[in-house]
């Protein structure tokens, strides 16, 4: 599979991108620098000529005129031309940039603090993609022995080579800016509002990106990944991903055991919760309180779901309902309620989530 180059690789300059809309932003650029370069070359040229032609030790003597109209006339028409040059295909660029008309595939990105849902339009697949855990697990460790350390997510975006893909771009808290350098644009997400930009890539290949909008403390904790595949490839995985939907539906109707909800409740905690409430429940006070003993955990189990599905407007505590199935917060919750000290007993069922909702 190819990979996208390593980013250090280009530290004097632009990436040349995988697609073509980001070979041509890095061709405008590179004509752009040496328009530039030529010209500097000339006028500086120029005047160090002048400069050292034209000084008083070799008995120059000023000459003494108002204006010159050819000159005025040339100096203006040449740099009209030179942006007249310049402007026509970074116009036509832009144009095509913003034709995100008949794509093959849409898929709705939305931000959160901090991670990215990923909606595929018309085909019932929906996921969020966090912060891979190895990355998280390094951030107090060695952050060598993590290959691509904080560039490394839980669950990719999976497109299509050779297909005009269609993001459609918005937020649900704060402003957040998706980024893959290698398709040569950015669209910030914006809460209320739809942003939409796309891309064809052409070979299969794995492309890593960031959020590049300060969106909070764990900003630079929510990489964008993206994975194209084969058509071939891609609706295999599509086909993987509705049958985990369909078992994500299925299992919602049964009753867990407690050695279920906390198995998986361990691991919702340690990709959503972790951040903010840390491995020890212990949290970051005052912002981020302690799970430890806490009278909400601790408490009628009533209130603690409230909170993880509502969330508590004016602190950081996110709205969950939206973002997790009822299975993944029952599990969750359980673990909270009888992890890192606690004792409570209680085991949700995802059937008390579903009627809480």
């Amino acid at each position: 599979m190819v990979a996208q180059p390593v980013l250090a690789e280009y530290e004097m300059n632009l990436m040349r991108g995988a697609t073509d809309l980001s070979h041509r932003a890095f061709d405008l650029h590179m004509i752009s620098l040496w328009v530039c370069v030529a010209i500097g070359v000339v006028v500086f040229g120029a005047m160090f000529y002048s400069l050292f032609a034209f000084r008083k030790s070799r008995g120059a003597v000023a000459a003494n005129f108002h204006d010159n109209t050819t000159v005025e006339v040339v100096w203006t028409i040449i740099p009209f031309i030179i942006l007249i040059a310049m402007a026509t295909p970074a116009t036509i660029a832009l144009i095509e940039l913003e034709d995100a008309s008949d794509p093959g595939l849409t898929i709705k990105v939305t931000g959160y603090q901090w991670r990215w849902q990923y909606d595929y339009l018309d085909q019932g697949v929906s996921f969020f993609s966090n912060l891979a855990t190895s990355s998280r697990d390094a951030i107090k460790g060695d952050p060598s022995s993590v290959e691509n350390y904080l560039l490394e997510v839980d669950e990719p975006l999976v497109i299509p080579i050779n297909t005009k893909v269609r993001f459609v771009i918005t937020s649900a808290d704060v402003i957040h800016s998706w980024w893959v350098p290698a398709f040569g644009w950015k669209q910030d997400a914006i809460p209320g509002f739809i942003n939409d930009a796309w891309t064809n890539v052409p070979q299969p290949g794995i492309y890593r990106g960031q959020c590049t909008e300060l969106c909070g403390k764990d900003h630079g904790f929510m990489p964008v990944v993206v994975e194209a595949k084969t058509p071939e490839d891609y609706e295999a995985w599509l086909a993987g991903k509705k049958a985990e939907a369909e078992a994500a539906l299925s299992g919602a109707d049964r009753e867990w055991t407690s050695e279920e909800l906390m198995e998986r409740g361990k691991a919702v905690y340690g990709t959503y919760c972790v951040a903010c409430h840390q491995p020890n429940g212990q949290g970051i006070p005052p912002a981020f309180p302690s799970l430890v003993g806490s009278p909400l955990v601790t408490g009628p189990v009533e209130g603690h779901m409230d909170i993880v599905l509502h969330g508590k407007p004016g602190t950081g505590m996110q709205a969950f309902g939206a973002q997790l199935n009822d299975v993944d917060l029952a599990a969750v919750i359980s673990y909270e309620r009888n992890s890192f000290g606690n004792t409570t007993g209680d085991y949700v069922q995802p059937a008390q989530i579903k009627a809480a909702r």
